[in-house]
């Protein structure tokens, strides 16, 4: 009994020690749970991403390129890429946002891990690890935050709003998205923590400028260091992302906001002044360090985030400086705030005149970045940097309820002063840092994962308020949980309930659930189904600085060292060239294929792509070749006509674009992204020339109509569905044959006047239509002529599956369906002249006759082809045309030149006169050398024949019955949106 006595009496004493290390530390166990948590969600997937040879799978175009800085940095550790030389030809680029803190930070772990020489495999595997787990790092200055802002239960519901969001943060963080969007979350919560804390300690030691004057170190030690490591944590953050310069823009905000309340409040404004130059301050000088690249390019490490901090830093202290002269002179305080925001009015102005590069930097990111007010034509091709069409939709997919509970959290935030609570600097810099985050969101879809950080933070204001009002002490022990009241469980259940029920099975569906959402991620498409024809390119094609047998190669090594070129174009050897293609493959051509593409997504050189892409003649294409080769930019025909063409190329040099590569994505969705950098604009190539919107056209009439629209002229589709028939200076190459054909259909939404009510008919004829007449019109409703919209869709890229169904609807005239492969490589050479005269031994020519020339081909996809080139009689009956296809392959890769998968089966037959008459026939070989030096073949003579009568030659891309071939493969059955693909692009 004794025993059992003093075995209670133990117990007594001891419980409460257990039961206070409890309350003081049981934050650390759940905080470890959650992290757990978020880095399993994140690496689920992580299979998919590891194959069988080793090669890289990933999950973003960008994703790519960091893949490619990280391999550098491992080279060449711990240097980062100066300049890159193997993108943007034919000047290389500087790629700031690449090969950052984020980069150097996953090789260090690598260089750790595989004890100061990492194997790739390592290198890959600790690439695709890091990312989720500084996804779960995020949890720690999340939970601090919320901690100061709604004590320990505050700071763990922000943290379990951040595990559970299942949008935008959750989905760049899984394994296999290798980019530093994850890295610039964890170091701005890192920013943003600091400074809170660095004011906070500011308000509490009081530093003025007086103390400053008089060196009391003693007083100012703790401010200083706080605002120091302050300013350290924002460097850190923009050093992982130099477009972080935008963090520097929201403290200057702050600043200005709370000096402004301070003062008027009749609080110093020295204290918070003190952080603002200080932490600037450092900020300024260390950025400074990272300098780079000259000018203000806000993805450049340049001048920009120095010149922005030390505005900050000014301003701070400027302010504090008129708030003294405002007091001396007896000023009403309530005219400061006024007086402060005409002089940021007055400094802009003259910034406008004195510093015009750093105004429109500074502006357009303003308004591009951080409100949804004018965003560029080139930022509108990005997907991700469009802004969402319904806000409200989109924020309630990313964060459930917690975002209106965030919405709540920051009224009552704001409130604080009208109940006689206390507030704190801190809170004014969560308010402003929350609002540009919410606008950054609403101007931008991929900035949805910043906002996480903020509807994380500031629920922990609403979770505590609401425990506050209604007096729920939900940690003082069991004797309080047996006093809490049934209505304070109601209410404690619907808060919990409103913020994560959204967020978790049954409310939130099962795909929409952060777990199930991390485990559905897998390698970028695209990237999967450029490989075979990117690796084809690094296998077939001379390296860069060998075209022709130049021997230069060594002068481009792929990890080689580049310094920042003087006049910002890097001067390549002979024998280097470029590969054109848009702007989305840049990287994927880089990385995958170990060549230099000419545009990449950093929307380097989009424009001149465009140009090319949306020639309209063979000839037109050649002359935008050579102004890129001039060091020029050309565009449209709006801008730039031939003759201005032909000006521009008058400098060019031996850089050249040698190869253009196309796929599905931009022969359909992409192509009116294509068309919006360069005029005119997408209509132009979708319309008749002589068709007017609104015209009445029979349904019979579609495919002689639309079938000629200027679209089919342009070099994009002459290559990618025509094979280069009928063009001199390119061929096929090589096709991907993994994936699959993709399939193309031409089709209008078609209404005929008969099959309105008779009310409408009355309607329509007054308006000149006539039964039978097919209208085209906007969501099914008639419209006058002229005022119709033209619904004619234009190689929509379908599906099997789509294609019956838009034979089958009974508003749908399908015209025209066509299906090739996914990508497709071109060369670009000079082409073989064929010269001769066609003695007439019978009266058998005509005076406009023609002579054809025509192979047939056999690409490496087993497909066959015909190549027909056309030229005119003279009088005399000479004549001369150009081919591009070899009947050999005596030159290769060794050579210099290109190991073509696409082969001749014979010579050329040229053929004068009419199928199944009278007339001349001539064969000829055309070898590869004369194919690539531009040689001409003469004297070729021709005998007089019976030519053979045969139908006419279909390609194999094209079906003839209106229906395209049914090898779709499943994972090309999307149809594209019409935008642009690249995830960080960032410029």
């Amino acid at each position: 009994m004794s025993t059992d006595t003093e075995h209670v009496d133990d117990g007594a004493e001891t419980s409460p020690s257990f039961l206070q290390t409890w309350a003081d530390w049981y934050h650390i166990p759940i905080i470890g749970v959650v992290m757990l948590f978020m880095f399993w969600v994140r690496t689920q997937a992580y299979g998919r991403f590891v194959t069988e040879d080793g090669t890289p799978a990933l999950g973003g175009i960008d994703s790519w390129y960091h893949w490619r800085t990280i391999e550098w940095t491992a080279e060449n550790y711990p240097n980062t890429m100066p300049y890159e030389i193997w993108t943007g030809f034919p000047t290389g680029n500087y790629v700031g946002q690449f090969g950052t803190l984020f980069d150097q930070l996953i090789v260090t772990v690598a260089m750790i891990v595989g004890l100061g020489d990492p194997s790739t495999s390592t290198l890959y595997s600790v690439a695709l690890l890091t990312v989720p787990a500084m996804a779960a790092l995020v949890a720690i200055p999340v939970f601090y935050m919320g901690r100061r802002l709604g004590g320990t239960v505050g700071g763990l519901v922000s943290v379990v709003v951040l595990a559970l969001a299942p949008g935008s943060f959750l989905y760049r963080t899984t394994v296999g998205q290798l980019q530093h969007h994850v890295a610039e979350v964890l170091f701005m919560a890192i920013a943003v923590l600091s400074m809170m804390v660095a004011l906070r300690v500011a308000e509490r030691e009081q530093p003025i400028y007086e103390l400053v004057v008089d060196k009391d170190w003693e007083t100012l030690r703790q401010p200083a260091i706080y605002s120091v490591l302050a300013g350290l944590a924002l460097t850190l953050y923009i050093w992982v992302w130099p477009s972080g310069v935008v963090l520097i823009g929201i403290f200057g905000v702050f600043f200005a906001v709370q000096l402004c309340l301070d003062y008027v409040r009749g609080v110093s404004p020295d204290h918070v002044a003190f952080v603002g130059a200080t932490s600037l301050g450092v900020t300024t000088l260390t950025t400074l360090l990272l300098l780079e690249e000259p000018g203000t390019s806000v993805t450049s490490f340049g001048y920009l985030q120095p010149g922005t901090a030390l505005l900050v830093a000014v301003g701070s202290l400027f302010m504090a400086w008129l708030a003294r002269e405002w007091n001396d002179r007896g000023i009403d305080r309530r005219y400061y705030p006024a007086a402060i925001a005409g002089l940021i009015v007055a400094a802009l102005g003259l910034m406008w005149l004195v510093l015009p590069e750093f105004y429109n930097t500074l502006v357009g990111n303003l308004t591009g970045r951080l409100l949804p007010l004018n965003p560029d034509a080139g930022t509108l091709t990005i997907s991700e940097a469009q802004p969402p069409e319904d806000f409200a939709s989109h924020v309630f997919d990313e964060f459930g309820a917690a975002f209106y509970t965030m919405l709540a959290g920051i009224a009552l935030l704001v409130a604080r002063p009208l109940f006689g609570r206390e507030y704190r600097a801190e809170y004014t810099l969560i308010l402003v840092w929350s609002a540009f985050l919410i606008s950054m969101a609403a101007t931008q879809l991929r900035f949805a994962y910043y906002l996480v950080l903020a509807v994380a933070v500031v629920n922990a204001v609403f979770v505590a308020d609401v425990v506050r009002i209604f007096d729920l002490d939900i940690r003082g022990g069991i004797d309080s949980l047996r006093q809490i009241e049934t209505y304070q469980i109601i209410v404690l259940v619907l808060v919990v309930l409103l913020l994560f029920a959204p967020l978790l099975p049954p409310i939130a569906a099962d795909t929409d659930t952060a777990w199930n959402r991390s485990e559905n991620v897998g390698p970028h498409n695209e990237a999967m189904v450029w490989e075979e024809s990117n690796h084809w390119l690094a296998e077939n094609t001379p390296e860069p600085g060998d075209w022709g047998g130049a021997d230069n190669a060594s002068e481009l090594e792929y990890y080689g060292t580049y310094e920042y070129p003087e006049g910002a174009d890097y001067d390549y050897p002979e024998g280097a060239y470029g590969v054109m293609s848009w702007w989305d493959y840049g990287h994927l051509i880089t990385t995958q294929g170990e060549r230099i593409p000419h545009s990449n997504p950093f929307q380097q050189n989009a424009r001149s792509s465009s140009a090319f892409l949306t020639a309209e003649s063979e000839q037109r294409g050649e002359l935008v070749l050579d102004a890129i080769a001039a060091g020029e930019s050309p565009r449209g025909t709006d801008v730039h006509t031939n003759e201005d063409l032909k000006a521009m190329a008058e400098g060019a040099s031996h850089e050249e674009m040698r190869y253009v590569m196309i796929d599905h994505a931009m022969a359909g969705g992409k192509f009116p992204a294509i068309t919006q950098w360069t005029g005119p604009d997408y209509t132009h190539y979708m319309t008749p020339d002589d068709y007017q919107p609104g015209q009445p056209i029979a349904a019979d009439e579609l495919a002689e109509t639309f079938g000629e629209v200027p679209y089919y002229d342009t070099m994009l589709s002459q290559l990618y569905f025509d094979d280069a028939a009928g063009m001199e200076h390119y061929r096929v190459v090589h096709e991907n044959e993994e994936a699959g054909p993709a399939i193309f259909a031409s089709y209008a939404q078609v209404y005929t006047a008969d099959a309105f009510p008779q009310q409408t008919a009355q309607q329509l004829e007054s308006w000149g239509y006539e039964d039978g007449d097919v209208l085209y019109v906007n969501e099914g409703e008639p419209a006058p002529p002229g005022e119709g919209q033209l619904a004619v869709q234009i190689n929509q890229r379908v599906n099997q599956q789509q294609l019956f169904q838009l034979e089958q609807g009974p508003t749908t005239e399908l015209f025209d369906a066509r299906s090739a492969a996914t990508v497709k490589t071109f060369e670009r050479v000079e082409g073989a002249t064929l010269t001769g005269t066609v003695a007439d031994e019978g009266d058998l020519l005509e005076s406009n006759d023609t002579v054809t020339a025509t192979v047939e081909l056999e690409t490496n996809a087993d497909r066959t082809f015909n190549y027909t080139q056309e030229a005119d009689l003279a009088e005399d009956g000479s004549f001369e045309l150009t081919v591009p296809y070899a009947t050999n392959d005596e030159l290769g890769v060794e050579d210099g030149y290109t190991n073509s998968s696409v082969e001749a089966v014979g010579d050329y037959t040229l053929t004068v006169g009419e199928p199944g008459e009278q007339g001349y026939e001539a064969q000829t070989a055309v070898p590869e050398s004369d194919v690539i030096e531009g040689e001409a073949i003469d004297d070729i003579e021709f005998e007089r024949v019976e030519l053979e009568e045969t139908d006419e030659q279909t390609d194999d891309t094209t079906a003839d019955d209106g229906t395209a071939a049914e090898n779709m493969d499943d994972q090309d059955a999307a149809t594209d949106d019409g935008t642009a693909a690249n995830d960080t692009a960032e410029n």
